[in-house]
């Protein structure tokens, strides 16, 4: 699937307006891993993610960049040698540690619709992708 990030999006939406999906994962989730491979497998999926929506893949825990997002800035915060970044948790319903993979599902106008904690099925992210294509 293509993905872009945050920093462009501005400029994307401007250009042509899409709904938004963001993918919150780290790179010790070994159920992240196993769901992106079977996602990125499903050729109808990966077709209608790449026609109808932007998204964006984020690394919580690696992710250093400052993003501005939605009219604000989030920067990462270091804890020790590891850390995460302040968008993952405000994105997050769970404060204290988010849990991964964590999916948001925005409409074109950057409103929620949609919010999904740990795995989600290729069939059950088309059917989640059609309903926010209907909107």
């Amino acid at each position: 699937m293509k993905t872009g990030t945050f920093s462009e999006l501005e400029l994307q939406q401007k250009e042509f307006s899409k709904p938004i999906v963001i993918h919150i994962y780290t790179d010790w989730c070994a159920v992240c891993k196993i769901e992106s491979y079977r996602l990125n497998k499903d050729e109808d999926l990966v077709k209608i993610m790449n026609e109808n929506f932007y998204l964006i893949n984020f690394e919580a825990e690696k992710t250093r960049d400052k993003i501005n997002f939605q009219g604000q800035e989030f920067e990462y915060l270091a804890n020790g040698s590891s850390g995460i970044h302040e968008l993952a948790l405000a994105l997050s319903k769970n404060k204290e540690q988010p849990v991964y993979p964590l999916w948001i599902f925005l409409d074109k106008n950057q409103n929620l619709v949609y919010y999904q904690e740990g795995l989600l099925t290729p069939d059950k992210m088309k059917e989640r992708l059609l309903e926010i294509s209907a909107l």
